[in-house]
Parts: C-alpha cells; sequence; structure tokens
C-alpha cells in the first residue's frame, strides 16, 4: 500500500510540474506592472504570476499563524 501511494504521489508532483511548466512556455509575453508611479522591468507574465502565487504561499501561513496566537492570548484573557 505503502508503494501505491508514494506512485500516486510521484504522480501527482509530475502532472503539477508538467502543468507549471506549460503554464510558463505558453505565457513568455513580456508585460510591465505600474502601481503607484513604480513600474516594474519588463518579465514574462509567468513570472509575475508564480511570484505572486509564491508570496501568498508565505504569506497565508504566517497570518494563520498571527490569528492562532491572538485567539490563545484572548482565551488565556478571559479565563476558565
Amino acid at each position: 500500500m505503502l508503494k501505491v501511494k508514494r506512485v500516486l504521489l510521484l504522480l501527482m508532483v509530475i502532472v503539477i510540474v508538467l502543468a507549471v511548466l506549460a503554464f510558463v512556455l505558453e505565457n513568455q509575453h513580456a508585460i510591465t506592472l505600474s502601481f503607484l508611479g513604480l513600474s516594474t522591468a519588463q518579465l514574462p507574465v509567468s513570472i509575475f504570476v508564480v511570484l505572486a502565487l509564491i508570496t501568498g504561499m508565505l504569506i497565508g501561513p504566517v497570518f494563520t499563524l498571527l490569528t492562532r496566537r491572538h485567539d490563545r492570548r484572548k482565551q488565556a484573557a478571559a479565563g476558565p
């Protein structure tokens, strides 16, 4: 059973890697992002999307930890 799970996990990873690769290869059009008067260098669309994904994957768990810590402090202050 463990071998089946490993094979399925490996297949899922391969499918995800191939999907990301296809996305990157299909989105090579260079763009410039502008926000509040600041603009970036011309980079492919896929770079901006992947950077946004990675940023979200890093920020999400940080916010979760902060809200859990806040809830624990609130419960501790309220007492039993």
